[in-house]
């Protein structure tokens, strides 16, 4: 029985906390206190940490950690300090009793990567900052391309794969998604219920794929509504690595 929990770190990033009968891992750890502090309150046997990317939000906890914990941190090949496991895309992690494949996610950061574990039929993925409910990450290190190469290939798992992201963005992501699809009534609706879920205290995530196809604008890059929205405001063609550049772009100044 697998279950997964959020621990809320800084102001809005999220460790996850994977669990089955064989212990536990932890998605990304920027903070290690908030992790010890949550698994030491539930007498939590953690196991391993998967890191997606070497931002310090979502690594800065490791040190910390494997001084307290006996544990086995899986990550990709950059200079941060404490990952035993060097990764690529194509290996598969196998911890806790679940085969996670790895898939090179490169735009966001160089050295990005997302794990995916089709979990007897039920799939999960925690993606970082590549993809986001309602958007994707910012290009820094990568090309506008790679990302958009990146966010197609995590678009092609499984419709019902439960996609857990870095961090809480979904209202300031379906603000602009409402920009760009102004008439579209479930993305209105869909920030409705974002924000009651938010002003209740209860996170966005996770979400499926098949839901972020419904309101998420970097997803509906073939979209004939998205197509006619990004080329009216930018002189652009209808190439999907166009529009979807475009549009990354003004969500960068949005």
């Amino acid at each position: 029985m697998l279950s997964i929990q959020p621990i809320k770190a800084f102001s809005d990033n999220y460790i996850w906390l994977i669990t089955t009968n064989e212990g536990s891992l932890v998605v990304d750890p920027g903070d290690a206190s908030a992790v010890i502090e949550y698994v030491e309150s539930k007498n939590i046997d953690i196991k391993g940490i998967l890191i997606t990317h070497h931002h310090f939000d979502h690594t800065g906890g490791i040190v910390d950690l494997k001084k307290k914990y006996e544990l086995d941190v899986f990550g990709p090949f950059n200079e941060v300090d404490g990952i035993d496991h060097r990764v690529n895309g194509g290996d598969t992690v196998s911890a806790i009793g679940i085969d996670f494949q790895v898939i090179d996610v490169p735009g966001h950061t160089l050295d990005h990567i997302a794990f995916f574990s089709e979990n007897k039929g039920d799939p999960v993925l925690f993606c970082g900052d590549t993809l986001f409910s309602g958007g994707c990450g910012r290009v820094f290190e990568g090309t506008f391309e790679q990302m958009f190469l990146s966010v197609k290939r995590l678009s092609e798992l499984p419709s019902n794969t439960k996609m857990y992201c870095g961090h809480e963005y979904t209202i300031s992501n379906l603000k602009f998604a409402k920009e760009v699809l102004p008439s579209d009534n479930f993305i209105d609706n869909a920030f409705k219920e974002v924000e009651k879920k938010i002003n209740n205290g209860i996170p966005s995530l996770p979400t499926t794929l098949e839901y972020e196809k419904l309101i998420n604008p970097f997803l509906k890059f073939n979209d004939d509504e998205v197509i006619a929205s990004i080329t009216n405001k930018f002189n652009v063609s209808n190439d999907p690595n166009e529009i979807f550049t475009a549009m990354r772009k003004w969500k960068d100044n949005f």
